[in-house]
């Protein structure tokens, strides 16, 4: 009888790892199983995500779309307009893993510290001049001035901002890799509903009731 040899062994055992190891995906979002899933944000079912539109009542219209084209209002606190080209504003991205939204930034304007659970983003600076940064994990700060033309990265989940420190109104555009990203805003933590105890937002933000008590007079909380 002849015995496998220890090369046949490692074989048999590196095989095994690639069948059994799991292989991440490379977006956010499921990969789709047909050419398109227009969404129907008219369906009473949603699971995790919309149902598809049926074939008979997609038109071209539902893979075009012009949303990005005009300055958003930056008249709020922050200076900052948000247009967005997401599945519940583009029902054609529906299931095609990507999304885009335009930002344009006031003279000073913010657009505040925020993570996106759901996704990626990869932004360009199309006008004006950003300071653009972002946090990891290890609590270590990147962050790099950009003007036109210029791109930034965000990975997934982490905490980042653009404020804009030009002479001029900003606009940039942003990618992400899922039809749908969410926003997490930091500051919305002293605007919640129903609002966050202040005994915990003192000791979490190491201040006063006074203090907080004046954040949240600010978002009219």
């Amino acid at each position: 009888m002849v015995r496998p040899s220890s090369s046949a062994y490692q074989l048999l055992f590196c095989l095994l790892v690639l069948v059994f190891t799991p292989i991440p995906s490379h977006s956010a979002d499921p990969d789709p199983l047909q050419d398109f899933c227009v969404a129907d944000l008219n369906a009473t079912l949603s699971v995790n995500g919309y149902p598809c539109k049926p074939k008979s009542q997609v038109t071209s219209e539902d893979f075009f779309f012009d949303g990005l084209s005009n300055e958003a209002n930056t008249s709020n606190v922050f200076g900052i307009g948000i247009a967005s080209a997401d599945v519940q504003t583009f029902p054609g991205l529906n299931t095609l893993g990507l999304s885009m939204i335009r930002v344009d930034l006031a003279l000073g304007g913010l657009n505040p510290p925020h993570s996106h659970p759901r996704a990626t983003e990869s932004g360009v600076v199309i006008k004006g001049k950003l300071l653009v940064g972002f946090v990891t994990t290890d609590d270590i700060f990147y962050s790099k001035v950009l003007t036109a033309g210029q791109m930034f990265v965000i990975p997934r989940g982490l905490v980042h901002f653009q404020l804009n420190i030009g002479q001029e109104k900003a606009l940039f555009l942003v990618a992400f890799n899922s039809q749908l990203p969410g926003v997490a805003v930091v500051p919305t933590l002293f605007a919640t509903t129903p609002p966050i105890p202040n005994q915990v937002l003192t000791k979490a933000f190491q201040v006063g009731d006074d203090v907080v008590n004046l954040i949240k007079s600010k978002f009219g909380a």
